[in-house]
């Protein structure tokens, strides 16, 4: 058995749905610390930063469940079990990129450098 998860594992509901939640949670903590919510205030006041933080949080709920959801939509699957051994952003064969011009080299087809000046 292989010590990489497989996709089915990479897309289970209750880690996704646990990741929004918790995310909502620490927007609506926030927007409540931010608000005053846990000084002394009239009874209005209290009443208005719980409904912003619940409006933020389920905001916050609702964007990154959907987020998530669109990243692992991107997944290849059959990308997820190929193992690669070589940096992802270089070429996959380094004879294939094109060679890197030196800067004091003349264009081929500039047939006089110095009439650029």
């Amino acid at each position: 058995m292989t010590d990489r998860p497989t996709r089915r594992d990479l897309m289970k509901p209750v880690q996704l749905l646990g990741l929004a939640f918790v995310a909502a949670l620490f927007a609506g903590i926030v927007t409540l610390v931010s608000m005053g919510f846990f000084q002394s205030k009239p009874g209005d006041q209290i009443q208005r930063a719980l409904v912003i933080a619940a409006i933020v949080a389920g905001v916050t709920f609702i964007v990154v469940l959907v987020m998530v959801a669109l990243l692992l939509l991107a997944v290849d699957p059959a990308q997820v079990t190929k193992t690669l051994d070589r940096p992802v952003l270089l070429p996959d064969d380094e004879g294939d990129a094109p060679p890197a011009a030196a800067p004091d080299d003349p264009a081929p087809d500039d047939p006089a450098p110095d009439a650029r000046l």
